[in-house]
């Protein structure tokens, strides 16, 4: 790594300057950050007009991140194997603004987390594949990351997969993605709220003897592995609209974690024309209360319909506050909304009878704030709600809803089929330390 190369460090300040591939590996910097390139990487955004393919695109955006390391050589492969499926922004036919919808339902899980989840297995095949010593990937998931992580990395004999996630509190259809792996995966289905379970991997990665032990990496999106690949498809996206309406689009993005958002942030920052970011929150109002108040006040998540946005203590506000110094700036760049069940259950409803259009509760979020926008906001700006999960994931709720069976994904049909496999744990680091033996 010269002087010149891009360089890695803590959201936190307290960790050497790494490269991007040790970033991967890590997961979480040892003093607790989360890892932010030391500056943006020069981004020529004219030259993308000829590129048509996601993984080409993917590519161009993603390069700089990588000068220097060792991945860089085997980005092309990377973003070949981890993107063999589309990521369409397709318009909403009915509506009388420009309005677009960007389709992250169709990978193996039917959840955008896939996009991110093999990018990761790929960089990490090429950097631990040959490892004498297994690696163990914790993931706390509310519902979508699990699954997307199994199905990613199922079968590679030189790591292991934890999967720790609230029990009672996901669908159906998303337990039994987090359960019918084995192999190498494990489920631990912990007696506590999503919160608990991000709490538990955080205290395992801090717990020096312990993770050194099972030589820890995370897959959730505090990984930069995760983010960078995410930023491809706003880039994509944003293109797309351009292309289409000559203006930038506007994104409203379901917002949990906010690993998401913040790949949008990361997209508009390299000169993209992405234009106004709005997160739509469930009940889980902690971002759009501090956005309001200028007060950042953590607490307990409480359980929705839009169940993987379930989170009280987002990690990535930590990479936000540090882009956005603040609360004057933030408030700038972003805006926050909050949107309870009833509504999220009523718009289901009035978007299946006007545009004939299928949503699962999370990207229920984003149709309401679109629907709540002043007709000169829809008039300004072309709008893209941002899709994030098949509705099938979430049967029991949609179709009493829109009175019509779901279609299932055919990927998604076949784990439906397999038998589960999991362990019950209370929410303790000593019960999950147990459970890795």
């Amino acid at each position: 790594m010269s002087d010149s190369d891009l360089k890695f460090v803590s959201s936190r300040g307290g960790a050497p300057a790494i490269t991007v591939s040790e970033a991967i590996q890590q997961g979480l910097a040892p003093d607790g950050g989360l890892y932010l390139p030391t500056r943006m990487p020069h981004v020529d955004v004219p030259s993308f007009k000829d590129l048509k393919s996601l993984p080409e695109i993917a590519h161009a955006a993603l390069d700089g991140f990588f000068e220097g390391d060792r991945l860089r050589p085997h980005l092309g492969a990377i973003l070949d194997a981890a993107f063999n499926f589309e990521a369409p922004t397709t318009p909403v036919k009915g509506a009388t603004d420009r309005l677009f919808a960007l389709e992250l339902f169709h990978g193996p899980t039917a959840a955008f987390k896939d996009f991110g989840a093999r990018f990761l297995a790929e960089s990490l095949q090429r950097l631990e594949g040959s490892a004498t010593r297994p690696l163990t990937i914790l993931v706390a998931t509310s519902g979508d990351t699990g699954g997307a992580v199994a199905a990613a990395f199922h079968l590679r004999p030189w790591v292991r997969i934890v999967i720790l996630y609230p029990k009672g509190l996901v669908s159906p259809r998303q337990e039994q993605q987090l359960t019918c792996w084995g192999d190498n995966v494990i489920s631990l289905r912990i007696d506590g709220s999503f919160d608990d379970c991000q709490r538990l991997v955080k205290e395992a990665f801090l717990d020096v003897k312990l993770a050194l032990k099972h030589r820890f990496s995370s897959a959730n999106s505090i990984n930069i592995g995760r983010l960078l690949p995410q930023m491809s498809y706003y880039v994509a996206s944003s293109l797309e609209v351009e292309r289409r309406t000559g203006a930038k689009a506007s994104y409203i993005i379901p917002a949990g974690n906010l690993g998401n958002a913040f790949a949008a942030v990361w997209a508009r920052a390299l000169g993209f024309p992405v234009g106004r970011i709005i997160l739509a929150h469930n009940a889980n109002r902690t971002v759009p209360d501090y956005l309001q108040s200028g007060d950042w006040k953590p607490r307990p998540s409480v359980p929705t319909l839009a169940s993987a946005m379930d989170v009280g203590n987002p990690s990535n506000m930590e990479r936000l506050r540090t882009q956005y110094p603040t609360i004057e700036a933030m408030r700038e760049q972003l805006s926050a909304v909050t949107v309870d069940d009833a509504t999220i259950r009523a718009r289901i409803g009035e978007d299946f009878m006007h545009y004939g259009r299928e949503w699962c509760p999370h990207t229920a979020t984003a149709a309401e704030v679109y629907a709540g926008l002043s007709v000169e906001e829809r008039r300004d700006h072309p709008w893209v709600l941002v899709a994030t999960a098949h509705p099938a994931k979430f049967n029991e709720i949609v179709e009493p809803i829109i009175g019509v069976p779901l279609a299932v994904p055919d990927s998604l049909d076949r784990l439906l089929r397999l038998p589960r496999h999991f362990v019950d744990l209370p929410p303790t680091l000593q019960a999950v330390a147990a459970a890795l033996e």
